[in-house]
């Protein structure tokens, strides 16, 4: 990790970061509770780990394999109206809140792609910049 990524991970966290990573936590452990919530608890807990550390890491699309067909569109659609919209509401009202200050900008971005990505998580991988 480079070290700009390491002070803005680190300015992430105490800004809202932490609070997002463990909304996707619970999400995440709530859907394992569950059994049949597996495949969404893989996908919420490898995004709980991107909220906790996104700088120096992008999501992308995934080209084939698991979530990238008919049935990922599914498990999106599943995903969305049990947990992505308030994920995506949490992370918008927190991008709000950063948005006020100069300062708080690129973490209301970053807020916002994960906003963008809380609604629809499944067939997307996490990689290294």
């Amino acid at each position: 990790m480079s070290p700009t990524s390491l002070v803005l991970n680190v300015l992430w966290i105490v800004f809202g970061g932490l609070w997002m990573a463990a909304g996707w936590l619970l999400a995440a452990v709530i859907m394992a509770i569950t059994i049949i919530g597996l495949p969404w608890a893989r996908s919420a807990l490898t995004i709980a780990v991107y909220t906790f550390l996104p700088f120096g890491h992008t999501v992308v699309d995934r080209e084939s394999g698991i979530g990238s067909g008919p049935l990922g569109c599914l498990g999106n659609f599943i995903w969305l109206v049990l947990a992505g919209w308030w994920l995506a509401l949490a992370h918008l009202i927190t991008a709000l809140g950063l948005a006020i200050t100069i300062i708080g900008l690129p973490f209301a971005w970053a807020h916002l792609k994960l906003a963008g990505l809380a609604l629809w998580p499944i067939g997307k991988d996490v990689v290294t910049t």
